[in-house]
């Protein structure tokens, strides 16, 4: 389901607050979702005005705005929420960087990931006044999620009025099967990456064939290397304003050890990422 009818913000009490609320209401505004904030702590008068004179200061909102005031742990108290409130969309702040842990940001924002019954964004840049997106990268991975997560891409980009996205084809190394070490396993190797290609790129047009994208310029490309850490430094390359990546697979016990998919993401998030439930 692309619909996006109901836009969670976990409010905290930041420098980067004033942003976080510009944006989510813009965002909000933009899907005609109405939107919710959580502050995980006490409500106060103080607190309450401060956040009532942001919400001034903003777009007027299209729909109504709900605030939730609720003291525990932040990662239970937004999980609830997500589910009490049918959430179709939780935006949160992100660091660029995971260095230090601050509110909403490093491991809680990669445990909500894994767990929130919802779409997440994260948010590395918010902006007072709205930078335009202009160029969305997207997961084209053969998984049983790429479809609608493509589809959401494509959702976001009407509603963001972007013009240009990319779908990334990630292909692991092992598919070649072959060592490269003379002029003929290069040619072989060669045949053998243009055969992958091609299968990959039938693979999406297939999906494409159900979506209509007019005015937007749609382009594939096929990247070999490690999942995740490729499509991450593709979107970085490349400047997108957003990379729109499948939610992750259940964690098992191995890939706590070794990082795998959306965990080199996480680590060093290359722009604003949407990860789709």
């Amino acid at each position: 389901m692309n619909k996006v009818n109901k836009i969670l913000i976990g409010i905290a009490f930041s420098p980067n607050l004033k942003a976080n609320i510009f944006e989510a209401v813009r965002m909000a505004n933009m899907f005609d979702a109405q939107l919710i904030g959580v502050h995980v702590g006490d409500e106060n008068d103080e607190k309450k005005e401060s956040l009532r004179a942001l919400l001034d200061e903003a777009e007027t909102l299209i729909n109504s705005f709900k605030i939730i005031w609720k003291a525990g742990d932040p990662v239970k108290v937004i999980l609830d929420t997500c589910t009490n409130e049918s959430i179709d969309l939780l935006i949160l702040g992100a660091l660029q960087q995971e260095k230090i842990l601050k509110y909403y940001v490093g491991s809680i924002a990669r445990i909500l990931t894994r767990k929130a019954p919802c779409s997440v964004l994260l948010m590395i840049k918010p902006s007072i006044v709205r930078v335009a997106c202009k160029h969305i990268v997207v997961n084209g991975l053969h998984n049983k999620k790429t479809e609608e997560t493509i589809k959401m891409a494509f959702n976001f980009s009407n509603q963001l009025s972007c013009k240009r996205i990319t779908i990334v084809e990630e292909i692991s190394q092992s598919e070649l099967q072959i060592k490269v070490n003379d002029d003929r396993t290069l040619r072989k190797s060669t045949i053998i990456k243009e055969r992958i290609k091609n299968r990959e790129d039938k693979r999406v047009k297939n999906i494409l064939k159900e979506i209509n994208y007019d005015n937007i310029t749609v382009k594939t490309q096929s990247i070999f290397g490690r999942r995740g850490y490729s499509i991450g430094h593709y979107a970085k390359v490349k400047r997108a304003d957003l990379l729109v990546m499948n939610a992750p697979d259940k964690i098992r016990f191995i890939d706590r050890i070794f990082p795998h998919d959306i965990e080199y993401i996480l680590s060093e998030l290359p722009t604003d990422v949407l990860i789709v439930k």
